[in-house]
C-alpha cells in the first residue's frame, strides 16, 4: 500500500476538541492505520484473528487517533488500547448460562486473579453502550469468584483440570491451579472489579451464590492469614534456583509477629515477601473489604457478612496506622514496603501493583496524604534500591527482573498520581521512547537500552497504557498531549 504524507494540520474541531487532520489514517481490512509512515501500521491482529471486538472501544479508537497530533502516540494507543480484547479473552458461558470469561495474561496462557482484574479495568467504562462488552467483563467476574471458591490461595488458574509446570510445588495443589502464590491482592483485584462493574452499570447479575460464597472464602482466609492463633495453613516450597520462588522456614516464610496485618506469602510480582505483612497491599484490602461490605449491604441484604468485612477493615486500618509507617531520617513519615510486628521495616519499592506508588490509583489512600506523598518521593528516588535511572530513562523495577530493569508500569503509576503536568508529559514521553519501535508496552526495559526488555507480549502493560491516555483526554489534558513532539 501506498504511504500518504501526514501533515500536521491540528487545528479542526469535533466535539469541542482540536484534532488532527484525518487523512493521515485510513481504514484497511485490519483497522485505522497511520499512514505518515510506513511503520506506524497498526500491529494488531487481523480483524477475523481478534478474539473480541467491540463497536464501542473501535470508534473509541478512532476517536483518539483524530484527537491525537502526535503519530506515534496515537499509533501506540491503538496498538496497546485493545490489546487484551485482541489476544487474551475467552469468552463463553457457564452451564447454568452465566457468562464465563477467561484471560491470558499474553504470553503465559494462565489466568491470574490480578492481570485478569486490571487487564478488563479499563474497557468497564464503555459497558453501558455495548451489551457484548459489558457481557464479557460479567463473564470475568463470573469466572474470578469461581476461581477463589476452588483456592483462595491461589494467584492464577488454568482453563479447566489440565494441572500443569507447577504441580509438582509443594503447597495444595489442584489440576484447576497454575500456581498457588499467596497474594493479597490476588482476593482484592475481583472485589475492585466487580464494585466497579456494578457502579458503572448497575447490573447486579454477578453478586450471586459464588460471589457470597467468595466472599466468605476471601475473609476467611484473610483471618487465617493474620495469624492470631499460630502460623496459618498455607505454605508454600518449590524446588528452584531462584529463592524469591519459594519459602523459608519449612514453607511458613519469616515469622511474624499478630498485630492486626495480613500476611502476604508472596508479592503481586510472584516474588516471595521478606516481610510478610506487605504494606501497599493491606491497604489494598481494607479498600476491597469495605467496597464488599458495600455490595453486601445494597445488594444482597447480607448485614452479618457484610459486618465481618467492615470489623476486618477496620482491624487492619489499625494496625496500618500503628506499624507501617517508618520516620525517615530524609524523607520524614513514610509508609515502609514490608514489616513483621517486631519492628523490622523493609524500605524499597516494587514496581508491580499495588505498590506504594500507586495506592492513590486503587483508591487506598487520598493524593494529598502527606506521608504518601513523602514515600512517592522515597520511592522515586535512588534512595529506593530499586529505582533505576540511565539513558533509555527511570522508574522503579523490583527483584523479579534484577538489576537496572525499568519497569513501565512504574512510569504509568507516576503519571496516573501525579498532579504537574511537566511531569505527567516526561512519563508519557519516556513511555513513547522505550517501546524499541513494537507499539507496545513492555515488562520492564533496561535503564541504558529499551531494545532489551522482557515479555513483548504483556497485556496488562498495554491496557493500562491506554487507560493512561484516555484519562489524560477525558481530564483535559489533550493539549498536553498533542505539546509532546
Amino acid at each position: 500500500m501506498k504511504h500518504k504524507v501526514f501533515i500536521t494540520s491540528f487545528l479542526l474541531s469535533l466535539g469541542g476538541y482540536a484534532i488532527a487532520d484525518t487523512s493521515a489514517f485510513e481504514t484497511v481490512s485490519s483497522g485505522y492505520v497511520c499512514l505518515n509512515d510506513a511503520i506506524y501500521k497498526d500491529n494488531r491482529p487481523e480483524v477475523g484473528q481478534r478474539l473480541f471486538t467491540s463497536q464501542v472501544i473501535e470508534n473509541k479508537i478512532k476517536q483518539m487517533q483524530k484527537l491525537l497530533a502526535n503519530t506515534k502516540l496515537a499509533w501506540m494507543f491503538t496498538n496497546c488500547f485493545p490489546n487484551t480484547l485482541d489476544t487474551t479473552v475467552h469468552f463463553r458461558y457457564f452451564d447454568d448460562g452465566r457468562p464465563d470469561t477467561f484471560v491470558y495474561t499474553g504470553d503465559i496462557h494462565a489466568m491470574w486473579l490480578r492481570d485478569s482484574g486490571a487487564q478488563v479495568w479499563p474497557y468497564v467504562q464503555f459497558a453501558n453502550e455495548d451489551p457484548k462488552l459489558k457481557e464479557l467483563i460479567a463473564g470475568v467476574i463470573n469466572r474470578q469468584m469461581e476461581c477463589i471458591c476452588i483456592d483462595p490461595y491461589a494467584n492464577a488458574f488454568n482453563d479447566g483440570p489440565t494441572g500443569g509446570e507447577w504441580m509438582s510445588d509443594n503447597t495444595d495443589m489442584c489440576p484447576d491451579v497454575h500456581e498457588r502464590k499467596w497474594e493479597i491482592d490476588s482476593l482484592c483485584y475481583p472485589i475492585r472489579l466487580a464494585y466497579h462493574y456494578w457502579k458503572i452499570t448497575g447490573d447486579t447479575s454477578v453478586f450471586g451464590d459464588k460471589w457470597l460464597s467468595a466472599v466468605e472464602k476471601i475473609i476467611e482466609t484473610f483471618r487465617d492469614q493474620q495469624r492470631t492463633d499460630g502460623k496459618g495453613s498455607y505454605k508454600f516450597q518449590r524446588k528452584t534456583e531462584r529463592a524469591l520462588d519459594t519459602m523459608t522456614n519449612n514453607g511458613l516464610g519469616n515469622p511474624v509477629k499478630p498485630i492486626g496485618l495480613i500476611a502476604s506469602s508472596f508479592r503481586p510480582s510472584d516474588d516471595a515477601t521478606t516481610f510478610q505483612f506487605l504494606v501497599p497491599s493491606n491497604f489494598f484490602a481494607v479498600s476491597s473489604l469495605r467496597k464488599a461490605a458495600e455490595i453486601l449491604d445494597k445488594v444482597n441484604d447480607e448485614k452479618i457478612l457484610s459486618k465481618k468485612c467492615k470489623v476486618l477493615a477496620n482491624e487492619v486500618e489499625e494496625a496500618l496506622n500503628k506499624y507501617a509507617i517508618y520516620n525517615h531520617p530524609k524523607y520524614g513519615k513514610i509508609y515502609a514496603f514490608e514489616v513483621d510486628g517486631f519492628g523490622n521495616h523493609m524500605l524499597m519499592d516494587d514496581a508491580n501493583v499495588p505498590s506504594l506508588l500507586a495506592m492513590p490509583y486503587l483508591g487506598d489512600v487520598k493524593l494529598d496524604d502527606p506521608i504518601y506523598q513523602n514515600t512517592r518521593r522515597f520511592v522515586w528516588s535512588e534512595d529506593n534500591p530499586y529505582f533505576f535511572k540511565g539513558k533509555a530513562g527511570e522508574g522503579i523495577g523490583g527483584p523479579h527482573i534484577g538489576y537496572d530493569m525499568v519497569w513501565p508500569m512504574s512510569i504509568m503509576m507516576k503519571a496516573f498520581t501525579s498532579t504537574d503536568d511537566d511531569e505527567i508529559k516526561d512519563c508519557i514521553e519516556m513511555l513513547m521512547n522505550t517501546d524499541a519501535g513494537t507499539g507496545f508496552i513492555h515488562e520492564s526495559f533496561h535503564k541504558d537500552d529499551a531494545s532489551n526488555f522482557t515479555r513483548a507480549w504483556f497485556a496488562w502493560q498495554n491496557s493500562l497504557f491506554g487507560e493512561l491516555i484516555i484519562k489524560m483526554v477525558d481530564e483535559g489534558k489533550l493539549k498536553l498531549l498533542n505539546g509532546i513532539k
